[in-house]
């Protein structure tokens, strides 16, 4: 991740413990901020995470990117599993 932002190839391990911990500390309040909006309902969803970062353009069109593209996958997978089992009948 720090390589991708413009970083050394091999940062120093202090730096990379750092980065560590600030990031598993903004993801753990994240996830605790959603789970307080989803615990008025009773679950945790997509959409509180969602709610979260509606302020934040980038991040939110980032998220609907990802979602999107996750959808993809899985119709994407299942045609290649119906086709798999089409192939496999065809065969027997």
């Amino acid at each position: 991740m720090m390589y991708g932002f413009g970083d050394d190839p091999n940062p120093l391990p202090e730096t990379v413990a750092l980065v560590e911990d600030i990031v598993v500390e903004y993801v753990t309040d994240f996830a605790h901020k959603a789970q307080d909006i989803g615990s008025r309902r009773g679950k945790l969803s997509v959409e509180d995470f969602l709610y979260l970062v509606r302020k934040d353009a980038p991040k939110l069109n980032r998220c609907k990117e990802l979602l999107s593209m996750q959808e993809e996958l899985k119709q994407a997978r299942k045609a290649f599993d119906v086709d798999e089992d089409k192939l496999a009948a065809t065969l027997d």
